[in-house]
């Protein structure tokens, strides 16, 4: 099933969610041993935050400006991020089971807030029934075509080595020899995590039931997990067709860090997670406070001049069709990488010049659950830090330029919908511009220029205007205080502060 992203993500703000740490309710019985909420978090252990408690904060969500929530993974599992899933069909009890997950749909949508769920189809885990079958009954498991085992070792009756002990298993993932070791191919090395077999048709049913049966619960769409792992465009393809069918508007968006040409032609996903937009953004705002030692997704960090930042913001902006890259999922921080501000040092003004770039961007803003109150957080497990609700402890001058920033977007149509013009890069006073603009001579069609000073001096304004204003209009920022004017088709006005800035309009 061909076709274009769903319209309703074009106007989207998301908010992730990882559901064990953003909040806690009385309401869900919970069992004992839990992490104290407001210790550092570790490797396996649970803080019980539970989706009833994501119900009972729905107005911190509304108030921020939030349309769409995307959860990290919800179904049951033996992990607190629960991509070792135990069962497809149920929502961990951890986290209140699926009664809780109703009652927050139902209350989200009632908000019109969407909600976008996490789909793990490439591994399950080693609690998964049917790759228990084969754990406890060898070569006479009904199941020996749902993973790659090792029929042979099967045959000869040794058992599979599903629990090796860490040191074991670290030495043999540096091998990558996990067939061999274990007795099943096992996704990324991880004994835990046993490979689906999605050439077996009754695994692709399987999977495509799950999917379809959320959507028609109730959920907006899905965010895929590792895709590239399933290297078969026919299963993405039909698996498309599956949830399309069963709502039109359902969003499908991808986890891919690089170029994600083959699986956005309009057969597979409607968009995918933005690390190219990630990474530039962390490059150019992020200046000399990046910490480029971290490799977030194995990619290196590289400190930007505004003409690079360009060039890249442009490349990808050519990469893809128009109705796609408004569909695209722009983030600065995820679980799965050290937050914003951790990697640029507690640099505010960095993480504030990039918001704002991000929510005048083509495309889906995401925030990241704490980014907006100042939260900070190293490599996995550090990044997924419980959200403390003592106000006390929040940057509430972050906290308003995160709303007025997404405000700003949700006002402006341009910003949501509009063509995307490079107008300056200026490498010696590290400032960046840029143009948006609608067809049409409606009022809220009226082009905007943004302005961003990521330099230490203060920036005398003086740009092309790129044809987007008639000479003679005055122009107003719609974000700070600067004044200008269009003059001989240059935008002329006067100084925007370091670290400031602006977004001009008539």
């Amino acid at each position: 099933m061909n076709g274009s992203p769903p319209d309703w993500v074009k106007d989207a703000i998301f908010y992730q969610i990882f559901p064990d740490r953003f909040a806690r309710s009385d309401a869900v019985g919970k069992p004992g041993n839990l992490e104290a909420w407001d210790t550092p978090p570790t490797r396996f252990g649970f803080k019980g935050g539970d989706l009833l408690g994501v119900a009972e904060h729905l107005d911190h969500l509304e108030h921020l400006g939030i349309t769409a929530i995307y959860f990290n993974p919800i179904f049951q599992s033996a992990a607190n991020h629960r991509y070792h899933t135990h069962d497809y069909y149920r929502v961990d009890p951890i986290l209140g089971g699926n009664d809780a997950f109703r009652q927050l749909l139902d209350e989200a949508h009632a908000r019109s807030i969407r909600v976008v769920l996490d789909g793990v189809f490439n591994h399950a885990s080693r609690g998964f029934y049917q790759f228990q079958q084969t754990l406890e009954n060898g070569i006479d498991s009904p199941y020996l075509d749902w993973f790659h085992f090792d029929l042979e070792r099967l045959d000869a009756g040794s058992k599979l080595a599903a629990y090796p002990g860490e040191t074991r298993a670290s030495s043999f993932a540096r091998r990558g020899r996990t067939m061999e070791e274990l007795g099943y191919r096992a996704w990324f090395q991880l004994p835990a995590l046993p490979k689906f077999n999605t050439d077996t048709e009754a695994v692709r049913t399987f999977i495509f039931d799950v999917a379809q049966h959320w959507i028609e619960f109730g959920a907006d769409g899905w965010r895929l997990d590792v895709p590239s792992e399933i290297d078969d465009d026919s299963f993405w393809r039909e698996f498309r067709q599956g949830v399309k069918g069963t709502n039109p508007e359902a969003y499908l968006v991808g986890e891919i860090w690089g170029r994600a040409d083959p699986w956005l032609q309009g057969d597979q996903f409607d968009g995918v997670m933005n690390y190219v937009f990630n990474r530039a953004s962390l490059g150019f705002f992020g200046g000399q406070s990046l910490d480029i030692r971290q490799r977030p997704g194995g990619y290196p960090l590289q400190r930007l001049t505004a003409t690079e930042f360009a060039d890249t913001i442009d490349e990808l902006l050519e990469r893809y069709p128009q109705d796609v890259t408004q569909a695209q999922f722009n983030l600065l921080s995820s679980h799965d990488m050290p937050r914003f501000l951790t990697l640029v040092r507690g640099d505010r003004t960095a993480l504030k010049l990039a918001t704002l770039f991000q929510m005048t961007f083509p495309g889906a803003p995401s925030i990241y659950y704490g980014d907006e109150t100042g939260m900070e957080g190293g490599p996995d497990p550090d990044c997924r830090r419980s959200f403390l609700w003592d106000e006390d402890v929040w940057d509430h001058d972050l906290l308003d330029h995160f709303r007025r920033a997404v405000t700003l977007r949700r006002e402006t149509p341009v910003l949501r919908r509009g063509s995307y013009v490079r107008l300056v890069a200026d490498d010696a006073h590290r400032v960046y511009a840029f143009g948006r603009h609608l067809p049409g001579p409606a009022p809220d069609s009226e082009p905007v220029i943004v302005i961003l000073n990521r330099g230490s001096k203060p920036y005398r304004c003086d740009l092309p205007a790129g044809g987007l204003f008639d000479d003679g209009a005055a122009l107003r920022d719609l974000w700070g205080g600067l004044t200008a004017e269009a003059r001989d088709q240059r935008i002329r006005g006067g100084e925007l502060g370091a670290g400031q800035g602006a977004v001009l309009s008539t």
